[in-house]
């Protein structure tokens, strides 16, 4: 009695093996596991690390990824570059150069006050002069000479309170509207520098220069001890900025352009 030959074997080659089916040509081979473990060459892949021509996933906690655009106002570490909205990546002025500004700032408000000072003491040594003129008790018409030099002293310290008056608004048009609305004393403009706003890069504004302005004058009241602290406050900033107290309380930044 003969049995029909098992499936996929020639009928006509008893004696034949049966072959494995083959799989198709370019699909990858699958390879026997001895105890669990793939087979010598066969690709291993390990935990937490990704195969050849992967991109790894995360990185490091804190850190952007290489090319990655960082947020508006964050400091580049050890360079003195800055990100500010509209404006992108801006240098932030060294301190020497601030420095430089203010000096030129200071040499042209020195200017405008040694003029009116020496205009005050024109008027002092010539109400000196008309005094002596009228010489003294026994001469005649005394009395009266005294009275006109009077009235010209009198004259000459109103024009002194005047030119002071002016002074004081020159230096608040000077410094505050100054770095309101062009960002930029003369000394700031001779340094390349310009103030901006950290948030959006635009220029301070009249609030915003009033701030920045009035905080040193305030300090200048206790022997411009005061001013010359938030004048130097920039060195205590931590976060890299180069902001001083008046800077922070504006909210701006000082750049190069």
């Amino acid at each position: 009695m003969s049995y029909p030959p098992p499936p996929g074997q020639d009928p006509n080659n008893p004696y034949a093996q049966q072959q494995p089916p083959q799989q198709p040509y370019g699909y990858p081979q699958q390879q026997p596991q001895q105890g669990g473990q793939p087979a010598y060459g066969y690709p291993q892949q390990q935990y937490g690390q990704p195969q050849y021509g992967q991109q790894p996933q995360g990185g490091v906690p804190g850190q952007p990824a290489y090319g990655y655009p960082q947020q508006p106002g964050t400091v580049q570490a050890n360079n003195g570059y800055i990100n500010i909205n509209n404006i992108g990546m801006a240098q932030l002025a060294t301190m020497g150069q601030r420095f430089l500004a203010r000096l030129i700032d200071g040499l042209i408000i020195s200017t405008v006050l040694t003029v009116v000072m020496i205009a005050g003491l024109g008027s002092a040594i010539g109400l000196g002069n008309d005094l002596e003129e009228c010489g003294t008790y026994a001469t005649p018409g005394y009395s009266q000479c005294v009275q006109d030099a009077q009235e010209a002293s009198m004259g000459a310290l109103g024009a002194m309170m005047v030119m002071m008056l002016c002074l004081a608004v020159f230096l608040a048009l000077y410094e505050w509207l100054m770095i309101a609305f062009k960002g930029a004393t003369v000394g700031k403009m001779a340094m390349g520098l310009r103030v901006v706003k950290e948030a959006d890069g635009q220029l301070p504004g009249a609030g915003g220069g009033f701030v920045r302005y009035i905080i040193p004058i305030a300090g200048a009241v206790a022997c411009y001890i005061g001013a010359l602290l938030v004048f130097l406050s920039p060195f205590f900033d931590n976060s890299g900025k180069l902001q001083g107290w008046h800077d922070r309380a504006a909210g701006t930044v000082v750049i190069k352009k």
